[in-house]
């Protein structure tokens, strides 16, 4: 009976300093190793054993995680202000920069990410905003990935979620869509005008090479001007007559 007394305290004991001596990290973790507060390297994952008091141990997951940027007031190059919201995937590649180099790396690259997008799309222009977004993606995601890379983090994606824009703005560039696509349609009235008269002067030069196909074509039009159901019917009548004519009246006419 003595001994189990004073066995009991000693088999507590054990099972104690077995209980903080055993870790099971999942596929997923990595365990961070301090003996004494030094490094000394990363496990896991699956089971670990570690001197209680002696050693401690900081988890890290290194799944990828999704940070939704908060909206970010942004003045574009052409002084036009938006708000703009983006969305990060990045994961931990390196545990032991994330947690000795970086005090809360989710935190430090939340910040980190709000200031690069207003600074990236600060250099642009709206319509560049609106119509070149990948680009923005990679540009932003460059950025992030060169200075994130001494916490050990690796930014794989951005994506801009949102551009909103108040509406006084929306009905300028409602208004300027409607003048480009004015200036669109007059660009190809004109370009369609200097076709047509690029055909007829070629027409022209033609006809003026046989003076019997000037008549043909007179024939032709009153062929087509006979056929519609006209009341009044104009004819055309040819210069060349004309100056025929002229030159029998005035033979005919009795010197003066």
């Amino acid at each position: 009976m003595n001994t189990l007394f004073f066995l009991a305290p000693i088999v507590l004991f054990l099972a104690v300093i077995l209980a903080l001596s055993v870790r099971i990290l999942r596929e997923y973790e990595r365990a961070v190793m301090f003996t004494l507060g030094r490094f000394t390297g990363v496990k896991g994952p699956g089971l670990i054993l570690m001197i209680p008091y002696v050693q401690q141990m900081v988890r890290v997951d290194q799944r990828t995680l999704v940070l939704d940027v908060p909206s970010q007031d942004v003045i574009s190059r052409d002084n036009v202000s938006v708000k703009v919201n983006a969305v990060i995937y990045f994961r931990v590649v390196t545990p032991e920069h994330s947690v000795i180099q970086v005090e809360n790396y989710a935190q430090a690259t939340s910040q980190l990410a709000q200031t690069t997008l207003r600074s990236v799309l600060g250099k642009h222009d709206l319509d560049e905003m609106l119509s070149e977004r990948d680009k923005l993606n990679n540009d932003i995601q460059e950025i992030l990935d060169r200075q994130t890379d001494a916490w050990g983090i690796k930014v794989a994606n951005v994506e801009i979620k949102h551009i909103d824009i108040n509406e006084s703005m929306i009905r300028v560039i409602a208004r300027q869509a409607e003048a480009e696509r004015e200036r669109r349609a007059k660009v190809i009235s004109a370009e369609g005008e200097a076709q047509a008269a690029r055909k007829l002067l070629e027409a022209a030069e033609i006809l003026a090479q046989r003076p019997e196909a000037m008549q043909l074509r007179y024939l032709s039009t009153l062929a087509v001007i006979g056929s519609q159901n006209n009341s009044t019917i104009v004819f055309p009548f040819p210069t060349d007559v004309a100056s025929a004519l002229a030159r029998v009246v005035d033979s005919a006419r009795p010197p003066a």
